[in-house]
């Protein structure tokens, strides 16, 4: 069955994470995605993280269910070659720095000339303009800036910390698969081409705001409360760790019993969800205390019977073997023509009548040049001279 975006072809001219993730969300989801890489090294992206016989791991997920092209943009027919593949798209999507692909003559003004209802999408760092647009920017920079850092402050020694995986690169390809897809949804109702600029920062600044900002959010007097963050602490048995969350009054009461806490259940100091705020650190030492004097299993099994939200705190490699995780099937096996064997998660949304489904493979550097520009008329002999000259590959 085609997926919810069959029919739909994005050239796609981004690296790293932030734009190869947006569209290897809308190949699962049937969209026919041109990874557009340059001759020779391709995306760098397939030489980071854990290797087998020169495929990359990270670059695998992040660029299933994608054709590969390899074109040098350098040369005046790699240009032409690239405007071909622009004609037959909906989607063209790039993440260059800002001014960077209109030297390379593929502005939105370039392109929406050849394709006027081209759905073109720039995504950057800090925005296209303003006084950081032209820096180098990784997750970490953007991390820093927009307050992610701030909000895993230690607690005790007041030192900030990265959340340690590419939550910024990650949220912006969310944000950007969204609004492409809502782009094709206008220009289906009559409102035509348009560009989308989409950058880090303002991504990861909204997708912080509601919790991480709440103190900071009215511009006229009001109650102060603990930041959000301060809720969010491990507790540590004596064999391993859990986390739970005890909000409502119930909840709290809930958890206190799973502790064999029952006096502090009825503690007056701990009756209302302000109260235990004011009271914080005593309510989490009597937490700590008790946690460690149980096993994980126990404290588990407990919480369970007392319906409170709590999860034992999985290691990466048990993940996969977790009940919910397995009865989901959210891990899947797949077979990779060179890498061998894998596993990797599953397109996360699951449509009744239109599927998401890996497609293929993550593509190898140019693997399908060929009949990628047979299909945009270019003739075998065409292609055979480009690729004498060095033009594609």
């Amino acid at each position: 069955m085609p997926g919810p975006l069959s029919g739909v072809r994005v050239v796609d001219l981004t690296a790293i994470i932030s734009g190869p993730m947006a569209t290897q969300i809308m190949g699962d989801q049937g969209a026919d995605v041109i990874k557009v890489e340059p001759l020779g090294v391709g995306d760098t992206m397939r030489y980071l993280g854990a290797q087998r016989n020169g495929v990359g791991a990270m670059f695998s997920v992040a660029n299933r269910s994608k054709r590969s092209v390899a074109i040098d943009l350098k040369q005046g027919d790699g240009v032409t070659v690239l405007q071909e593949l622009v004609k037959g798209a909906d989607v063209f999507v790039q993440n260059f720095r800002p001014g960077a692909i209109g030297r390379m003559g593929f502005s939105y003004e370039d392109v929406s000339k050849i394709n006027p209802d081209i759905i073109y999408v720039s995504i950057s760092g800090f925005g296209q303009d303003g006084p950081y647009a032209n820096q180098r920017v990784y997750d970490a920079i953007i991390q820093a800036t927009s307050g992610f850092a701030d909000t895993q402050t230690d607690p005790d020694s007041g030192k900030p910390s990265l959340i340690k995986t590419l939550v910024c690169d990650k949220v912006t390809a969310l944000t950007v698969s969204q609004a492409i897809t809502s782009a094709l949804f206008a220009r289906a109702n009559g409102q035509g081409g348009q560009h989308l600029k989409v950058n880090m920062l303002d991504s990861a600044v909204a997708f912080l705001w509601p919790d991480a900002m709440y103190n900071h959010t009215f511009l006229e007097d009001f109650e102060r409360t603990m930041d959000f963050s301060d809720f969010y602490k491990i507790g540590e048995t004596s064999d391993g760790y859990v986390s739970s969350s005890a909000l409502s009054d119930q909840e709290f009461k809930a958890l206190c019993r799973a502790l064999g806490l029952n006096e502090m259940a009825e503690d007056p100091k701990m009756a209302t969800v302000i109260e235990r705020i004011k009271n914080a650190d005593a309510m989490q030492g009597a937490f700590e205390q008790a946690m460690a004097g149980m096993t994980t299993d126990h404290l588990i099994q407990r919480m369970r019977e007392e319906d409170v939200p709590g999860a034992r705190v999985n290691k990466r490699a048990e993940l996969v073997n977790d009940p919910q995780v397995l009865n989901n099937k959210t891990v899947i096996e797949t077979e990779h023509p060179v890498a061998g064997r894998m596993q990797e998660p599953r397109p996360a949304p699951e449509f009744e009548k239109t599927p998401a489904a890996i497609a293929r493979p993550a593509p190898m550097l140019g693997q399908h040049t060929d009949e990628v520009l047979a299909e945009a008329g270019l003739t075998q002999d065409r292609i055979s001279a480009l690729r004498e000259a060095k033009v594609v590959g």
